[in-house]
């Protein structure tokens, strides 16, 4: 049984999974909720389903990239519930999970082919301006490209457009859409799909199985970028 957290946006959600089972999720798509609701959400999802935190074998969580903030918040809770329950620590990227929930939706599956070759999956994270934090997976969700975050302009993903189909989503590709929208290969989810703890326990069931267990006292969050700051100057007279 495998709670898991996603605070790595402005969505807080929480889900509780047996196995491969999805037992409860609470989302919240209000922002800056996370740090007032997620232990709210944590104890409604266990008590809604019958359980107890003393039931749970581990605890997942969205490790990034994303929100700062949001990172901060979700990993240290997780922490510190596999501290106070003697747990272990499962953690998932992010952008797999966003994959993960999109390769789930009703759309044509796999991607439409371009010379026999099948398509890809670019999950996109807003990083503000004309960045985004995104990857690249085929068909079956496995990751081609690895997280990055690029500044978007006319030649991003031109190879891997050249190779087939590309569909891009996330809260960061309506920024990619002006720019690569008129390429023929190049596809774009009419919704916004956000991060879920509902896929983040899904895959944490697989790592499970497999044993990718985290180090609960030296995990840190995936902000792949250093958090940088403005110190206004002091006014001299």
């Amino acid at each position: 049984m495998i709670l898991s957290i996603d605070t790595s946006t402005t969505v807080c959600s929480v889900a509780l999974h047996e196995g491969d089972k999805l037992l409860g999720c609470y989302e919240l798509y209000t922002e800056r909720t996370s740090a007032a609701m997620l232990t709210t959400l944590i104890d409604n999802v266990v008590r809604h389903t019958g359980h107890e935190l003393s039931a749970l074998d581990a605890i997942a969580v969205a490790k990034g990239p994303g929100s700062y903030t949001g990172l901060r918040i979700g990993v240290s809770t997780a922490k510190g519930l596999c501290f106070a329950l003697d747990k272990p620590l499962l953690a998932i990227n992010t952008l797999q999970a966003l994959t993960e929930q999109v390769r789930l939706l009703p759309h044509p599956q796999p991607l439409p082919l371009k010379q026999g070759e099948g398509g890809f999956y670019c999950p996109m994270i807003d990083a503000r301006r004309m960045e985004v934090y995104c990857a690249m997976y085929d068909a079956d969700g496995r990751e081609v490209q690895p997280t990055s975050a690029q500044i978007i302009d006319e030649q991003s993903f031109a190879e891997w457009l050249e190779r087939g189909s590309v569909l891009f989503f996330g809260d960061g590709a309506a920024k990619c859409r002006p720019v690569l929208g008129n390429h023929p290969n190049a596809q774009f989810l009419d919704q916004v799909v956000q991060p879920s703890a509902r896929t983040v326990g899904a895959l944490a069931s697989v790592a499970f199985a497999e044993g990718r267990f985290e180090n609960v006292a030296t995990f840190e969050p995936y902000y792949l970028k250093e958090f940088m700051t403005t110190v206004p100057k002091r006014l001299v007279v």
